[in-house]
């Protein structure tokens, strides 16, 4: 089926996205990387429950996997990630705490909250569809503010340098971001779970390439937000 199949490829490319960056945090244990090792497995996890609710039919397991994971807790470690990168060293460690305690919290709130309507087997179902006030609110606020931040950084990045290897990862990070925040659009266009798959395949696929473009080369003497340390990054939204 093809919305296994993309969602699959999405999850892949997203292992092999938090692979390369944990090698570096390995190597040099920077914060950052270490972030955005974590947001990137939470993003295949997220695409791996798309990918079983798509073969298998959905569940309340693999949708609260799926909204916990891709809805909710990814942009939030990804903007961790960025503000490590760019904030005070203590800042962002005040931030990582309230972050994680906000992930701890939003499991919890998923473990335990009524769906408000059955699941259909067959479609991806949205939140406003099947979920309450509280998992939508969450899901809305910290994927929008992430996001925020996250695309912040490469426009200011590439505002402030001017080499064009890091002016076109930065631009492919920020589209990437725009991607994979547009399953909305893609939904009205294609059916639910394709248009959905869509937006993760090319957001993540665009993501990855800005990140390998950054990292192309020996990192500059200019100060970057986006240098051979790797690029900003955003990961799934859905409402």
């Amino acid at each position: 089926m093809a919305h296994t199949a993309l969602a699959t490829a999405a999850g892949l490319i997203a292992l092999a996205f938090a692979m390369c960056t944990y090698e570096r945090w390995l190597a040099r244990r920077r914060p950052h990387e270490l972030a955005w090792s974590i947001a990137l497995v939470m993003f295949a996890v997220a695409a791996g429950a798309l990918a079983a609710g798509s073969a298998m039919g959905w569940n309340e397991t693999s949708f609260r996997v799926f909204y916990l994971f891709g809805a909710i807790a990814n942009v939030p470690v990804l903007a961790l990630g960025t503000l490590y990168l760019l904030a005070p060293r203590r800042r962002a460690d005040a931030w990582a705490v309230i972050i994680g305690l906000f992930v701890a919290f939003a499991a919890g709130v998923m473990a335990v909250a009524p769906l408000t309507a059955p699941l259909a087997r067959t479609e991806l179902a949205r939140g406003s569809e099947v979920l309450g006030v509280l998992p939508r609110i969450m899901a809305a606020g910290a994927s929008g503010l992430g996001a925020l931040v996250v695309i912040a950084g490469a426009v200011w990045s590439a505002a402030r340098v001017r080499r064009l290897r890091l002016v076109v990862a930065n631009s492919l990070i920020a589209t990437g971001t725009v991607v994979t925040g547009a399953s909305g659009l893609l939904n009205s266009v294609f059916d639910e779970m394709t248009g959905f798959a869509v937006s993760l395949v090319v957001g993540i696929s665009m993501l990855f390439a800005g990140f390998l473009v950054a990292t192309s080369t020996r990192r500059p003497p200019a100060v970057s937000a986006v240098d051979a340390d790797g690029p900003r990054l955003v990961a799934v939204n859905r409402r």
